[in-house]
């Protein structure tokens, strides 16, 4: 008889430990996915259909590109309030160069989308490299670099398109990376981009050093200086690497709406922070992995394609947004908690 007790209390014992080490892992995120998606379809039973799962895992492919790019500034301590406009600032650049090559489609299309794209990158990584150099070599603090950023990237993309959005883009983008469009016949393009940019991004942040030193630099910034990295221009890359992975975002985004729109960024830091934060991205820095920013988008995905269904107003989505962003600070300290 105490063999068995024995026995039972050992099995409840390791159940404990595996679920402790999941939750320290993990978080506490995946189990709250599952009841947000069942509490959301008993409330609209539309919910549970195959087609609303599809419509959330591509509307979540545009936000954890995006959170994806916030993650590794996030790796190192830092954050980009700039993300949102710079996509803004993309979006009107690659579709001006664009329209003025091939307006309507009309003329040399190959050429404009590759001169669009390659101005979205440049437009991107000149950007983050910006902010990069003023939070690393210069010691600005990242709040005041990319807030300032902000303000200079929305200025350019109103001041460039006169306030307005850019028309006129060539058919072969919207049918290519748009919505409703399909590679190989059955995967999305935005979730076929969103798959890419997470397994360079795994295996940059896992194999290189690169990798390896934003994480140390986040964790520890004295033992990343004293242990001989160059920890100034890894720092500074990671806010190129926002940027850039950020303007792949704006192309996506922009062959959505088919138009270059300088509004079009406006809410996505605020998406983007909740979406990396909320999946267990620390915002103390040096602790974060893809896996991470992945459940954090579906999370923000299934929140608001189950508000919309529910009909809450959206001025009230943005209140239970911020109650996200807080709960997701306070999961963290907990899970730093468990695992001590």
């Amino acid at each position: 008889m105490s063999d068995q007790v024995n026995v039972d209390a050992s099995s409840g014992s390791g159940f404990y430990k595996m679920m402790m080490g999941f939750f320290a892992s993990y978080g506490f995120l995946p189990v709250i996915l599952v009841f947000l998606y069942l509490g959301f379809g008993l409330v609209e039973p539309v919910f549970l259909t195959g087609a609303n799962a599809q419509n959330i895992i591509e509307q979540a492919s545009y936000l954890i590109v995006l959170a994806t790019a916030q993650m590794f500034v996030l790796l190192t301590r830092g954050f980009d309030l700039s993300l949102g406009v710079v996509v803004s600032v993309v979006s009107v650049a690659s579709a001006m160069v664009m329209v003025s090559i091939a307006p309507e489609g009309e003329g040399p299309v190959i050429l404009a989308l590759t001169a669009g794209i390659f101005t979205a990158l440049v437009v991107g990584a000149t950007a983050g490299g910006i902010n990069g150099i003023c939070v690393a070599y210069f010691g600005i603090n990242p709040f005041v670099v990319t807030l300032g950023m902000q303000g200079i990237a929305f200025g350019l993309a109103t001041t460039i398109s006169g306030g307005f959005p850019v028309f006129g883009l060539p058919d072969t983008l919207i049918n290519t990376l748009g919505q409703g469009a399909t590679w190989f016949g059955f995967l999305s393009p935005p979730v076929g981009v969103c798959i890419i940019i997470l397994l360079l991004s795994h295996f940059v942040l896992n194999y290189t050093v690169f990798g390896r030193s934003i994480y140390l630099l986040g964790s520890n910034p004295r033992a990343a200086e004293v242990g001989g990295l160059p920890w100034r221009r890894h720092n500074m890359m990671a806010y190129v690497l926002c940027s850039t992975i950020a303007a792949i975002g704006a192309i996506l985004i922009t062959a959505r709406t088919g138009t270059g729109e300088p509004s079009t960024g406006g809410g996505l830091v605020l998406l983007s922070i909740a979406a990396a934060v909320a999946g267990g991205v620390s915002l103390r820095g040096g602790e974060g992995r893809v896996i991470h920013v992945v459940f954090g988008g579906l999370l923000v995905s299934v929140l608001s394609v189950g508000m919309n269904l529910a009909r809450i107003d959206s001025f009230l989505q943005q209140v239970v947004l911020g109650f996200v962003v807080v709960g997701a600070v306070f999961l963290d300290r907990l899970r730093l908690r468990i695992r001590l």
